[in-house]
């Protein structure tokens, strides 16, 4: 497929020099050098201008361009029918205009009404219907878009969760390339690398018996980009689907592709319970903390714990009351005080005075 691609860039810059020289020889008197010269540079300038504009169309896919001719075609139409109208209205008002006062005048109403044509074709994409006697086809309900999961997403045993729950019902592809990669990574030697290969086949070959879902696979592939991750991407852009992931540094290569992203992380975290203020919770210290008398435990969904006064019970399950919560940009942060036996009752009544402390973290 690179070769291909390739041949026609080199075909076409081929042709731009060839023609291009051809006019130039052609325009004088006779043979020149300079004007051969000229040829071959304007030629090639503007074989070179039509590859640079080809990474700028690589943002759109074939629906986009078949809306886009749609609405030329009929600007095209609408600008022969008002040019009609204005060279009949010329001849019988007799105005004196010149040649190419009236054919610039033309030249306008085409543009406009081309230009016109493409903005009302795109805005009314989805209203478009094929309509022939006595018969029109028409979309019922605008199309969900497909969801097309990546190698990192399959290897989450999350995904599962979120499969069963019914929002990607008929939704959820699965590129065979991504298959055939876990299954490459399950026969690999490194025992990390097979033993996520492994769980992607055994997360796919649960979500295949999940009775709603209808897991398809995509067989599309793209055997001249080597990159499995610039693979995805190509095929969520051609697809016109959003890309389900579990990789935090896709976003941004999706971003400039024009993709919609899903990231597993931050759907787990804005899906994380939210801790009220005042609120008593059971927590395990782990570890000191950062200032004197704090300890830090952690919740089962990973979510950190500061307790002040917790570094006395490193190890032991304590009662604590939450002060705050802190939102960061990799999670949350709870912030508690201990409750010791015998001393809830005072914290409570301490809090009822003092609902608003300035300071937490005393000694």
């Amino acid at each position: 497929m690179n070769i291909s691609y390739s041949f026609i860039r080199l075909l076409m810059v081929a042709l731009c020099m060839l023609f291009m020289t051809a006019y130039m020889l052609t325009s004088g008197e006779e043979f020149s050098l300079a004007n051969l010269i000229v040829g071959v540079i304007l030629g090639g300038g503007f074989g070179a201008l039509l590859i640079g504009l080809e990474a700028f169309f690589l943002r759109f896919n074939l629906r986009t361009f078949n809306v886009a001719l749609l609405g030329l075609f009929c600007g095209y139409l609408m600008g022969e029918a008002v040019g009609f109208i204005f060279s009949a209205a010329m001849e019988a008002l007799i105005l004196p205009i010149t040649t190419a006062t009236f054919n610039l005048l033309r030249v306008g109403i085409y543009l406009t009404s081309c230009y016109f044509g493409m903005i009302l074709a795109a805005r009314c994409s989805e209203e478009i219907y094929v309509s022939v006697p006595f018969i029109r086809f028409k979309a019922s309900k605008q199309k969900k878009k497909d969801v097309i999961l990546d190698y990192s997403a399959l290897t989450d045993s999350r995904i599962l969760e979120l499969a069963g729950s019914g929002l990607l019902d008929h939704q959820l592809f699965v590129p065979r390339f991504v298959i055939k990669e876990a299954t490459l990574q399950s026969e690999s030697s490194d025992e990390v690398t097979k033993s996520r290969g492994r769980r992607g086949l055994d997360i796919l070959k649960k979500m295949e018996n999940l009775p709603y879902l209808e897991l398809n696979v995509i067989e599309t592939d793209f055997p001249d980009i080597p990159d499995l991750s610039s693979k995805v991407c190509r095929l969520a852009r051609v697809h016109d689907a959003n890309l389900l992931t579990a990789d935090l540094s896709r976003v941004q290569q999706t971003q400039l592709e024009g993709i919609r992203v899903i990231n597993i992380n931050l759907l787990a975290n804005a899906l994380k319970p939210l801790t009220q203020s005042g609120e008593f919770i059971y927590i395990k210290i782990q570890r000191y903390g950062k200032e004197p008398r704090q300890g830090v435990g952690y919740l089962e969904d990973g979510t950190m714990v500061v307790v002040n006064g917790g570094a006395e019970f490193i190890g032991e399950t304590i009662k604590s009351q939450v002060l705050s919560v802190k939102h960061t940009t990799s999670g949350r942060m709870i912030f508690c005080n201990s409750c010791e036996e015998g001393q809830e009752g005072v914290l409570q009544a301490m809090n009822d005075l003092e609902p608003s402390p300035k300071n937490y973290f005393t000694l």
